[in-house]
């Protein structure tokens, strides 16, 4: 695989319009405690989340011993008692924001697809799901969160911050970080080096540990995964 040296300023506005679009539309909220509740819910129980993840693991592999796979899953369930009070949260979202339901134009308009996840949900759930890949297509480059992908991370979390001014989403991200690792590391869905697998799923447990997400600290949650590798 051939990655680019630096990022192209198409490469940078682009990050910058996905931040701002997510922006625009959480601004809608809506307020129905009982939906948030169940949003917060499948993102842990449904069989395409936390646990529908963990269970497409297969016993006995290399990769990780489903006991860390069961510490892993407790943890997000703390984590949704935590959260399910943040009712308040509530907004319009795309549901599964990732780049391949994202079509961008010669002249740099895009289009989404697949909304079929629902309408409403926790705003930090879009977020990590566009932002984990800048981190993701790193990881399979030299191992780190770095240039270029660094740039278009960064440029993504601080418009995204900036615009909405919603700090209180950092102290969302774990368990969505932590579903959409399980995701990309899982070896049903990505073909990737288990180097890479280890990198998001020991980066994830330690994200879960930290009462406030810091976008700028992603390496050092790497490093923190690291020395306690999982597997």
């Amino acid at each position: 695989m051939t990655w680019a040296v630096e990022a192209t300023g198409a490469d940078l506005r682009r990050a910058r319009q996905l931040a701002l679009y997510l922006a625009e539309i959480h601004s809608v909220k809506q307020n129905e405690p009982a939906l948030y509740v169940r949003r917060i819910r499948d993102t842990l129980g449904s069989g395409e989340g936390i646990m529908g993840l963990a269970d497409s693991y297969p016993p006995n592999n290399q990769l990780v011993e489903w006991s860390w796979l069961e510490e892993f899953e407790k943890t997000c369930v703390t984590w949704r008692w935590r959260l399910k009070s943040k009712t308040h949260r509530l907004a319009q979202v795309h549901g599964d924001f990732h780049p391949y339901n994202v079509l961008f134009e010669r002249s740099g308009n895009f289009h989404v697809l697949d909304r079929s996840r629902g309408a409403w949900g926790e705003p930090a759930d879009d977020v990590v799901c566009m932002a984990i890949n800048y981190l993701f297509f790193s990881l399979q480059r030299n191992g780190w969160l770095s240039s270029p992908f660094e740039q278009l991370w960064n440029i993504f979390w601080n418009t995204y911050l900036s615009e909405t001014k919603d700090h209180e989403l950092l102290t969302i991200v774990p368990p969505f970080f932590a579903w959409r690792a399980l995701v990309l590391a899982s070896p049903m869905w990505y073909n990737v080096s288990d180097s890479v697998r280890y990198a998001l799923l020991g980066a994830a447990r330690a994200i879960l540990q930290a009462e406030v997400f810091n976008p700028a600290d992603m390496n050092a949650y790497l490093s923190v995964g690291d020395e306690g590798a999982v597997g």
